[in-house]
C-alpha cells in the first residue's frame, strides 16, 4: 500500500521460537508506524494474542528434524502453497519470514517468482556458517535483507556471498536481569552441596537420547565430587517422560517446572551439563560454566558430518571465536568423560576460572548501542525496506 494508507506487513513464523520473535516484532512495528499498520500472516499463540489472525494453526508446520518433516510432508507442502498464494493474491508492502527456513524460505521463493519487486526480509539467519554454506549465496535470489541474532553472522554472510545482513541482537540480551543472580543467589552458587543443572533438551528425541546418559553422568559426578544437588528444569509437555526416565536413577534430580523456576535455578547454579542449543547461550549469559553434550541418530550423523562446517556446535563458542565451553558429541559424550569435565568446574580452579572469564566477554560482543532492543531495531529495518522498495 502507498500514499496515506497504512503500511501492510505480512509475517510468517513457522514454530514457537519464531512466534516469540514475531509478537515482539509486531509490537515494535506498531510503535514504529504510530499504530497505523496492517499485520497479517502465519503465527502461533503469542502472535495471535498480539492480534494476528493466522491463516492456519502454527502446529501444522512446527516440525523439526529430518524424519518428522518427511512424515508431515503433504501437509507442509499444502501450507507452503497456501501461504504464498495469500501473499500473492493481496501483496503487502513487505514480507517478513521468521526462522524455520525449511518452510519460510520455500514460501519466499514462490512469492519472489510471482512478485519480483516485493521486498522480503528474513528474521533469523539460517545456520549457513555451520550447515550447507552454499545456501547463503542462493538466498540472494529471494531475500533482500537478513536480520541476524548473532553478532558474527553479518560477516559470515558477506564471506559466503549471502544477502545484506544486519545484527539486530539476540532476544536474550533483553532478559539479562532475569538471568543474573542477586547477591543472595550469587552466594548460593558457592554453597554446599553445589547445584548442578541437567538440561537434556526440550524435544522428545533429545530426551530419548540424552536423559539416560545424563543420569549415568550425574552418578559419576557425585562419585568424584561428593554430594551434589542436581536440578533438572523440565518443559511441561515432557514432564511425564522425564519423570519416568529419572525414576530409574540411583538419585533422581530435583525437577522444576516453568520459566520462573528455571531462571531461578540458573541464577543459583554452580555448573551445568547441557544439550547443544540456545540453552547454552542462556547459561553463558547467566555466568554458569557448563559442559555441552549431544547425540543424534546415525542417519542424521552421516548427513551432518558430510555437510557441517562450523568449528563448534556451542553458540557461546561461536560468538567468542574460541572453544571456551567443552563439547562432546556422539560417542565422545561418554559418562566418564562428561563427569570428569563437569567435576572440574565445581571447585575454584583453572578450568572454572578460564570459562567464567571467557563467558564474561559475551556482553560486550552482543550488546546493542544506546539501549536499543532487538525488536525495535528489526522493526526499523522492516519499515525501511517497505519505504525503500515500493511496488512499481
Amino acid at each position: 500500500m502507498t500514499g496515506g494508507q497504512p503500511r501492510d506487513v505480512f509475517l510468517v513464523a513457522g514454530e514457537k521460537s519464531g512466534d516469540e520473535l514475531g509478537y515482539k516484532l509486531m509490537r515494535a512495528l506498531r510503535d514504529a508506524a504510530g499504530g497505523d499498520i496492517r499485520l497479517r500472516g502465519v503465527g502461533g499463540e503469542a502472535m495471535e494474542r498480539e492480534g494476528l489472525k493466522s491463516l492456519f494453526p502454527q502446529s501444522d508446520i512446527a516440525v523439526m528434524g529430518f524424519l518428522p518433516v518427511i512424515a508431515r510432508l503433504p501437509t507442509l507442502l499444502r501450507r507452503i502453497a497456501e501461504t504464498a498464494e495469500a501473499v500473492i493474491a493481496d501483496p503487502p508492502d513487505v514480507l517478513v519470514i521468521i526462522d524455520s527456513p525449511d518452510f519460510t524460505h520455500r514460501v519466499a521463493k514462490r512469492v519472489r517468482a510471482r512478485l519480483p519487486h516485493l521486498p522480503i526480509v528474513d528474521y533469523v539467519s539460517p545456520t549457513v556458517w555451520a550447515w550447507r554454506p552454499g545456501r547463503a549465496r542462493k538466498m540472494r535470489a529471494y531475500v533482500d535483507h537478513v536480520l541476524a541474532l548473532l553478532p558474527f553472522e553479518p560477516e559470515a554472510h558477506k564471506r559466503l556471498g549471502g544477502p545484506p545482513t544486519t545484527y539486530v541482537g539476540h532476544p536474550l540480551i533483553e532478559r539479562l536481569a532475569d538471568l543474573r543472580p542477586s547477591a543472595e543467589e550469587a552466594q548460593a552458587r558457592s554453597a554446599l552441596p553445589p547445584t548442578v543443572l541437567l538440561l537434556p533438551g526440550s524435544r522428545r528425541s533429545e530426551i530419548g537420547r540424552l536423559l539416560a546418559l545424563f543420569g549415568e553422568t550425574a552418578a559419576r559426578i557425585e562419585a568424584q565430587a561428593g554430594p551434589v544437588d542436581f536440578v533438572l528444569p523440565a518443559v511441561t509437555h515432557l514432564e511425564g517422560a522425564i519423570r519416568e526416565g529419572v525414576s530409574h536413577w540411583a538419585k533422581p534430580p530435583r525437577i522444576v517446572l516453568g520459566e520462573a523456576e528455571k531462571l531461578r535455578a540458573f541464577r543459583c547454579a554452580r555448573a551445568a551439563l547441557a544439550a547443544s542449543g540456545t540453552v547454552s547461550l542462556e547459561l553463558a549469559l547467566a555466568g554458569v560454566p557448563m559442559v555441552v553434550a549431544y547425540r543424534v541418530s546415525q542417519i542424521e550423523e552421516t548427513i551432518v558430518r558430510a555437510l557441517a562446517t562450523a568449528p563448534s556446535v556451542v553458540l557461546p563458542n561461536l560468538i567468542l571465536g574460541e572453544n571456551v565451553v567443552p563439547e562432546f558429541l556422539q560417542e565422545a559424550a561418554s559418562p566418564e568423560v562428561l563427569a570428569g569435565a563437569v567435576a572440574a568446574l565445581l571447585p575454584d580452579g583453572a578450568a572454572r576460572e578460564a570459562q567464567v572469564m571467557g563467558l564474561a566477554r559475551l556482553d560486550g560482543l552482543m550488546r546493542l548501542e544506546d539501549g536499543d532492543t532487538p525488536s525495535a531495531r528489526a522493526a526499523r529495518i522492516v519499515m525501511g525496506m517497505a519505504v525503500a522498495y515500493p511496488p512499481p
